[in-house]
């Protein structure tokens, strides 16, 4: 059975416990205290694919309502922005419903912010490309009305500090936000990128080697290998973004490789 059919069960929140599992079961109205239903845990331990498959996605939308609401209010945009992600991934009816119920869980006072994203870290345990993708997703909540208040700002730093990353990773992240905005793309689809703009996306330089340019764009190419995410555990309904930021790598090296001359 899938993780998502685990939700519909009654059983997830229950395996998986914590505050995730407290943010699934607050958005569908489960009780997960009841048990398992008769259903095993045997395929739902900690770092088995369906419990990562379900912490990303309770905490994706649950901390994009809480970004949203950083500067004190939810605009349009952000809600736009939201909106966007759901359909861009194909969600059900009901799995698009039980995302904007963590979204609207993420703007109520007192969610627990550090412990959902403890949780998150622990259950992608040495999955760090599904921990950027998911930084990635926030930055462009914090930016879908295109300015990053400060308070935004400041809980995109706080983010990445619990998961993790440093401010040069983050800051290669944002590059990669930026650029995808900036070319009227959304995530990845670049349109017209810039040189400068396929760089920040491949995390190099103008003056980096051409043999290091090509390494970059390899590493890239293959962490973001959609088979290879849903196998560490991106629900297979978000692999859209894996394969559309597997576009937006290759379109800057393209962009790369002809403003060098590069074979």
């Amino acid at each position: 059975m899938s993780w998502w059919g685990k939700v519909i069960g009654g059983a997830f929140g229950y395996l998986l416990g914590g505050p995730l599992g407290a943010l699934m079961g607050a958005a569908l109205g489960h009780n997960f205290d009841k048990g398992l239903g008769g259903m095993s845990d045997a395929d739902f331990r900690p770092g088995a694919r369906e419990r990562v498959q379900g912490a990303f996605f309770t905490a994706t939308f649950s901390v994009m309502g809480h970004v949203a609401k950083a500067d004190g209010k939810v605009t349009h945009d952000e809600i736009a922005i939201a909106n966007a992600i759901m359909a861009q991934l194909s969600l059900s009816t009901d799995m698009q419903q039980a995302a904007r119920r963590l979204f609207n869980e993420g703007k109520q006072a007192g969610f627990p912010l550090d412990d959902v994203l403890e949780q998150l870290r622990s259950e992608c345990h040495r999955r760090d490309t599904l921990l950027r993708m998911f930084i990635e997703i926030q930055m462009h909540a914090a930016y879908a009305d295109g300015v990053v208040h400060p308070a935004e700002r400041q809980l995109i730093e706080h983010i990445c500090e619990i998961l993790g990353f440093s401010r040069q990773e983050m800051e290669h992240l944002e590059a990669m936000v930026k650029a995808q905005r900036h070319t009227g793309g959304r995530a990845g689809q670049p349109v017209g990128l810039s040189a400068q703009e396929a760089y920040a996306v491949l995390g190099v330089s103008a003056k980096t080697s051409d043999a290091e340019v090509k390494k970059a764009y390899r590493r890239l190419m293959s962490q973001h290998h959609p088979d290879k995410l849903v196998s560490k555990g991106l629900p297979e309904e978000m692999m859209q973004l894996a394969k559309e930021k597997t576009q937006e790598i290759r379109s800057a090296y393209e962009v790369i490789k002809e403003s060098r001359g590069m074979k």
